[in-house]
């Protein structure tokens, strides 16, 4: 989940308001979010990723006036006419084809407010850009290129510029091979054999889209203008991802103007921050939240939420939703508004109407129980997911894929069978995680299928325990130990362990721990040959048991 830092002198300004810092902790949670660290002078709360407005303390303040009926509805955001344009050569249609501009003037950045924008910039990239695929943003000094622009795609050795935080010309190949900007993204270009640049008047590069910007057109406290290009592969993305940084750049007190681009088939005018219309039913609103609004009363609640609504007919509202709420879709989404606008803390829980009340199932209260135990041992959780593939679940762990459940249609190789043991994620988590310090423990607690010995057609599910320790003196005795200690904390004093062998352990330093005449896993140090197909360096050593045979 993204965090975001606030800065209680900058928030106070952004508001317009003198906050205390204990009312900013009180306040901001019934804006969704969560509070992190209180610090000082800092609060530093974490956002839900739909939420994507919240990347910026003016984003966020901008709610917050809302809430606390500081500014009520739609903030107003005036696009003056610009005379910049940007010319799309229709050379970038099979690499990226979609471009969208806008000028921000008379900006007063320090340097925390270039280190925010710079933030809030790579959380777009990965919220609505997915890791810039569908789109990347590029923020530019205005005041050091020359209009128009064009937006091209060259060979790969026909242009050469300085890329951000470097000092030497490079080729765009170059810069794929030796900025660490290119080697992390260079997946999104190097497929085509033409890459896309802009460029101004001059000749001089902007931007290599989605790799880097220019040193040259470097964003610093000194810079007042603005010149912001994002590129992409869908033009939804692009367009929400425009929108969402301009108007909050227009928050931070920065002038909006507009830029012309010149399509081979259109011309597009942008940023275009018109707002979207939806309708709700109040009826609906308040059956799911359990009151008795009014239509005025609902129309304040959606006013804290900075959205607009007006009557359309009796028990309809029209909503109006401002352009950075990208994450509004359907009328559900106007009922949460509703409930934050009349606060979730004026809620009143009821009992359902019944006779019983609900409780954690056998599976789910022995999870939770393991969870607890495991982590007081000093292990720490891991999730992954019920999907595996051959080569994780059999081959690295030197067993043998003699029933296997597989996916009649799998998505990618990746994912094509289910697992039925838990050990083979966590060999592959200590795998992906060989940078971390250690001792390194941890455990995992889900399901895994196996086929019915009877019926081959079915399968059976089962809830596993699985743990693993790695680190330069894991040894047997270790594992052996926490094991124990988990199955008599779990209330199983009667179990008894004998030496066994299996394919993934050591010989002679493994065991099958077995309770009532019934095996209920094993536990050994992990094999070198499966250390090394993992690539792991550090012995390890690991236990599976099955829980399902203790809860019956």
């Amino acid at each position: 989940m993204p965090v975001i830092t606030l800065d209680h002198d900058r928030f106070c300004k952004l508001t317009g308001r003198k906050i205390e810092l204990d009312d900013m902790g009180k306040w901001l949670p019934w804006l969704g979010l969560d509070i992190e660290e209180e610090g000082l002078n800092y609060v530093k709360v974490e956002y839900n990723p739909n939420r994507m407005d919240f990347s910026s303390q003016a984003g966020i303040a901008r709610a917050f006036c809302g809430l606390m009926e500081w500014e009520t509805g739609i903030p107003k955001y005036e696009v003056h006419p610009g005379s910049l344009s940007i010319n799309v050569d229709p050379t970038v249609s099979n690499v990226r084809p979609y471009v969208l501009c806008a000028v921000v003037r008379n900006l007063e950045l320090n340097d925390d407010a270039v280190r925010e924008l710079m933030e809030m910039q790579e959380d777009l990239h990965w919220g609505v850009g997915r890791d810039r695929r569908k789109a990347s943003i590029g923020v530019h000094n205005l005041n050091v290129v020359k209009p128009p622009f064009t937006y091209e795609a060259v060979q790969p050795d026909e242009v050469s510029f300085v890329p951000l935080a470097k000092e030497e010309e490079m080729t765009l190949k170059e810069v794929l091979e030796k900025h660490e900007k290119g080697a992390d993204y260079r997946h999104l270009v190097d497929w085509s054999p033409l890459y896309p640049v802009i460029v101004d008047e001059n000749g001089d590069v902007l931007s290599f889209p989605p790799i880097i910007n220019g040193e040259l057109t470097r964003v610093d406290s000194s810079t007042r203008n603005l010149f912001i290009d994002v590129t992409g592969l869908e033009l939804n993305a692009v367009g929400r991802s425009l929108n969402i940084l301009t108007t909050a750049l227009k928050d931070m007190g920065g002038t909006l103007e507009s830029v012309q681009i010149g399509y081979p088939d259109k011309t597009m005018v942008t940023p275009d921050l018109s707002v979207q219309k939806m309708r709700l039913r109040v009826r609906y609103a308040n059956s799911l939240l359990g009151l008795k609004l009014s239509e005025e009363e609902t129309i304040k609640c959606l006013g804290k939420c900075r959205l607009d609504a007006k009557p359309l007919s009796r028990n309809i509202l029209e909503v109006h939703i401002p352009p950075y709420r990208i994450d509004v879709l359907h009328e559900v989404d106007l009922v949460e508004e509703v409930a934050i606008g009349y606060g979730y803390y004026r809620l009143k829980p009821t009992l359902p109407k019944a006779v019983t009340t609900g409780k954690s199932n056998r599976a789910g209260a022995m999870s939770s129980c393991v969870r607890q135990i495991m982590v007081g041992l000093g292990f720490s959780e891991m999730m992954n997911f019920i999907l595996t593939n051959e080569e994780t679940q059999y081959e690295k762990m030197r067993g043998k894929a003699e029933k296997v459940i597989r996916l009649a249609n799998p998505a990618s190789a990746e994912y094509s069978i289910v697992r039925e043991m838990l050990l083979p994620c966590l060999m592959r988590n200590l795998a992906e995680n060989k940078h971390e310090s250690y001792p390194q423990r941890i455990f995992e607690v889900s399901d895994v299928l196996k086929l019915d010995e009877k019926a081959e057609t079915r399968a059976r599910r089962e809830l596993h325990i699985a743990a693993a320790s790695s680190h330069p003196s894991a040894n047997f005795t270790e594992i052996r130990s926490y094991a124990e200690v988990l199955l008599r904390n779990l209330g199983i004093t009667n179990f008894i362990v004998k030496a066994a062998n299996h394919p993934s352990f050591i010989e002679g330093r493994a065991v099958s721990v077995q309770h009532d005449g019934k095996e209920l896993g094993m536990a050994g140090e992990v094999h070198p040959q499966v250390l090394n197909n993992f690539q792991l360096e550090n012995p390890t050593a690991a236990f599976e048991i099955n829980l399902e045979q203790i809860m019956r």
